[in-house]
């Protein structure tokens, strides 16, 4: 049984600004901590039999995960598209927009929508390759959307579209 596994589809290119720097912000730390690991490394391979050494087993492993994402950026950094400007239709929903929602229920919700490498849940950065985004591009305010969900559709009214960041 192989280890095989087919390509993942091509992502979008795009990033925002604030994107691209803490990408290549990640490289850079990367690199450094590269340089205290493989210190560490070297002092716990010379401890003596490497078999039973957990420190250098926990350092090799650690130097493997540092080594796969430098390489995943190292590939990834030139091929993406920083946009700096905002649409010319500023009403709309597009790449960078701030978007408050409002679902059949009355609660409210807000995304900006970016690219896939700088999502994050938390801030409510959605990835405009994501479901959501895809239904809520090019909307305006009072626009009705359908998201599919695995759970069903969902209905949502697009309350405010800005390309600062909403309160």
């Amino acid at each position: 049984m192989g280890r095989y596994r087919p390509p993942q589809p091509k992502s979008s290119p795009y990033i925002t600004l604030d994107g691209y720097e803490a990408l290549q912000e990640e490289l850079d730390t990367l690199w450094k901590r590269r340089h205290h690991v493989t210190k560490a490394l070297a002092a716990a391979a010379a401890e003596g039999d490497r078999s039973e050494n957990a420190e250098y087993i926990y350092r090799k492993k650690e130097l493997r995960e540092i080594d796969r994402r430098v390489r995943y950026l190292q590939k990834r950094l030139p091929d993406l598209r920083v946009v700096r400007e905002q649409p010319s239709d500023a009403s709309a929903i597009f790449f960078g927009a701030w978007v408050r929602l409002e679902d059949a229920q009355g609660d409210e919700s807000i995304f900006r929508i970016v690219g896939p490498d700088e999502f994050d849940v938390r801030k409510g950065y959605i990835s405009m390759d994501a479901p959501m985004a895809r239904a809520l591009m090019k909307k305006r305010v009072d626009d009705e959307v359908t998201v599919h969900t695995p759970k069903g559709d969902k209905l949502y009214c697009v309350i405010e579209v800005s390309y600062s960041k909403i309160d």
